[in-house]
């Protein structure tokens, strides 16, 4: 269509010239001594608009001629890039499709053609990895280090994951700190340091990380929740050898974790361990009145000192809000056999064992049978105790 244009417009041009010199009869007169030349004006415009023509065709010919190398050189380098995007996307695919080999060889194709070399180096550093080819894994992180800039994130965040797969929480820890300190601390890296955190059981760190994502809402807060918790009880449990250490430490937590059941339980294990039976009871009284949890009270009832009178009396308003509570009873009938209350103690104990039969009930029934010389009744609950035992470990 776009040539029929042209066509009708050089006919109109044509038919336009004829009109316009039909009429004109002018010459032309060139002088050269000896010689003359006389032509007319309308045959002069031909021949100069003919030379104008030969001319421009002739210097774009021998501008294309000249210029015909580096035409040739950006043809080549156009389907050279082609070609190395095409390798790309299909070392890309081949990852995502499981076939890390393939996904490898098409990266390194990808990174000799040049294209996205900081690209294909990082996707081959993950290829091998799954590989489990970690050597080489190094070499192509290296190779990513040449275009550190633009890429100079990813390549970062990928090294700090693939250590972190491997289990190299220092190396990992070490990468993620020269990021953040050059850059803010987004989510994804703040993720990836807590888990180095994990690794190396740095729970302070574990405890301020967790906390910086959850005011980000990064993670589902139970999830971090417990992250925090763990760190909590692993911290504990370092200091049952330092007194004043955990002490100090448990005045130093946030209230907020103090009363969640799974903390109280670790720190009031640990304050009994050294011997300090009154700051463990605090401890659980205090979680229990704002979290209730069954096995915290089942702990109210293991360490023996002379508050016991004082539990029973908190225990027994415990149980007027919680009739039935099975570990309750367990725990109020260890409590008065503390205090050889043995009537008392065997009512809460079978009452225990009516609710929910355990081997914990069975076994501190039997004990009671024990102290108070009634041994065939002792036997038949320690005997009840091993039956349940081994119905679950059947069941399981």
């Amino acid at each position: 269509m776009k040539g029929l244009l042209w066509l009708l417009a050089a006919f109109a041009l044509a038919v336009a010239l004829s009109i316009a010199l039909r009429g004109n009869d002018g010459y032309a007169l060139f002088v050269l001594h000896p010689w003359r030349v006389e032509i007319s004006l309308n045959l002069l415009g031909v021949l100069l608009l003919g030379v104008f023509v030969t001319a421009y065709f002739l210097v774009r010919a021998v501008w294309h001629t000249l210029a015909l190398p580096s035409h040739v050189r950006a043809f080549r380098e156009r389907r050279r890039n082609e070609k190395g995007l095409k390798t790309l996307l299909n070392a890309i695919r081949a990852l995502f499709e499981g076939q890390f080999a393939r996904a490898e060889k098409l990266a390194s194709g990808a990174h000799e053609l040049g294209a996205a070399p900081d690209l294909a180096s990082l996707l081959a550093a993950r290829a091998t990895q799954r590989l489990r080819e970690f050597e080489r894994r190094d070499q192509w992180l290296e190779r990513a280090k040449a275009g550190d800039g633009d890429w100079r994130l990813a390549r970062l965040m990928t090294a700090a994951e693939l250590l972190l797969d491997e289990r190299r929480f220092d190396e990992a820890r070490n990468v993620l700190r020269e990021l953040h300190a050059s850059g803010p601390q987004h989510v994804a890296s703040l993720s990836l340091l807590l888990r180095a955190e994990q690794g190396m059981a740095n729970w302070e760190e574990v405890i301020r990380i967790a906390k910086l994502l959850e005011k980000r809402d990064a993670m589902p807060s139970e999830a971090l929740e417990g992250i925090s918790v763990n760190a909590r009880i692993a911290l504990l449990s370092r200091k049952t050898l330092d007194p004043e250490g955990l002490a100090r430490y448990w005045e130093e937590m946030p209230r907020s974790d103090r009363i969640r059941p799974k903390i109280a339980s670790a720190a009031a294990r640990a304050f009994i361990q050294l011997g300090d039976c009154r700051r463990a009871h605090r401890i659980i009284e205090e979680a229990l009145e704002r979290n209730w949890d069954s096995a915290l009270a089942l702990l109210y009832g293991e360490c023996i000192d002379e508050d016991a009178h004082e539990r029973i009396e908190r225990a027994e308003k415990w149980l007027k809000d919680r009739p039935g509570e099975a570990e309750l009873l367990l725990t109020l009938g260890r409590l008065c056999v503390q205090r050889e209350l043995w009537g008392k103690a065997q009512s809460y104990l079978e009452a225990s064992l009516a609710t929910r039969p355990t081997q914990a009930a069975h076994v501190a029934l039997a004990q009671l049978f024990e102290r108070t010389d009634r041994p065939e009744q002792a036997g038949r609950h320690f005997r009840a105790s091993a039956d349940l035992g081994l119905s679950g470990r059947a069941s399981g």
